[in-house]
């Protein structure tokens, strides 16, 4: 059984709509800060969390523990109180930095290891076949040191481009956002630039730019970043100025990994956010096949 928490109406309901299985709490109810958590205690085998990347990211001004939105304390709190089998978190590179070497060791670190052996590591989304410039950090607990010494970090099946003299030519480079999108050839192809959180910066927004950095990428790409419509017709109806690819809301969510099968909940623009919000699907699935793994020693 598996119980799932989220802060945000519309991806609880998006959730809930692929998982019918799942006991999925959203909004209010979604509030972590308000669950009992020792009622859990011995019931879990494995606990994941996605704290808020805002108060380590570049663009959440990388505030750490000033930032009222720094939920690293709570999940550890709900780590001690279920002592789950495992513990699985994530969040972006720059808590894995220097700059935050203190706070990982006195809010992470400190408090969860008298109980659970852990491991960190740095993901690439495109190692696991996903078409865009995408790292995120994990962190990996075990209570077993026999599991603990048991879980290989996940490698994917995809090689980096610079790699092609040092592995397997069989092995595969993952393609790149226009070969994703099934578009046509222009004589360039790359991973898309990392798609936009919605959580960050202006509201209410279709726009995925994530930096103004990446402006110039999305143009060689020939892919516009600045408005995704709905679905492919509406896109194809409304012509960009520069003539530049429109995607769809389809199509941002193959880009981030997604499934075609999956349908998002709420407006438009809650359904960016979900999509730039969420670990890329195929590695959060590898992350957690090596969890499982390892538990079975």
């Amino acid at each position: 059984m598996v119980h799932w928490w989220d802060l945000l109406e519309h991806g609880g309901k998006t959730l809930a709509a692929q998982r019918p299985q799942w006991t999925v709490f959203s909004g209010e109810c979604g509030d972590v800060t308000r669950v009992k958590w020792s009622q859990y205690k011995g019931r879990v085998d494995v606990l994941h969390g996605g704290t808020p990347c805002q108060p380590f990211s570049t663009a959440g001004h990388q505030l750490g523990s000033a930032d009222a939105r720094d939920m690293w304390p709570t999940l550890v709190s709900a780590v001690l109180a279920v002592s789950p089998l495992a513990f699985v978190a994530e969040n972006v590179p720059a808590l894995g930095s220097a700059k935050f070497s203190d706070y990982v060791e006195t809010a992470i670190h400190k408090p969860l290891a008298d109980k659970y052996r852990i491991r960190r590591f740095e993901l690439r989304a495109q190692r696991f076949g996903v078409p865009q410039v995408r790292r995120r950090l994990f962190f990996v607990g075990f209570r077993s040191k026999k599991s603990a010494d048991a879980f290989v970090v996940p490698e994917g099946d995809f090689r980096l481009e610079d790699e092609s003299d040092t592995l397997d030519a069989q092995v595969r480079v993952c393609m790149g956002a226009r070969a994703a999108l099934g578009l046509h050839d222009i004589g360039f192809d790359a991973l898309g630039p990392t798609i936009r959180s919605g959580l960050t910066g202006p509201h209410h927004t279709t726009c995925i730019l994530n930096s103004s950095g990446s402006q110039a990428k999305w143009r060689k790409l020939g892919i516009w970043p600045s408005g995704v419509a709905p679905d492919h017709e509406r896109a194809s109806l409304l012509p960009t100025k520069t003539g530049d690819y429109r995607m769809c809301l389809e199509e941002v969510a193959l880009l981030q990994g997604f499934p075609a099968s999956w349908r998002f909940s709420g407006p438009l623009y809650s359904a960016l956010g979900q999509i730039g919000n969420a670990v890329p699907p195929p590695v959060a699935y590898a992350v957690g096949a090596a969890v499982r793994d390892a538990l079975k020693h």
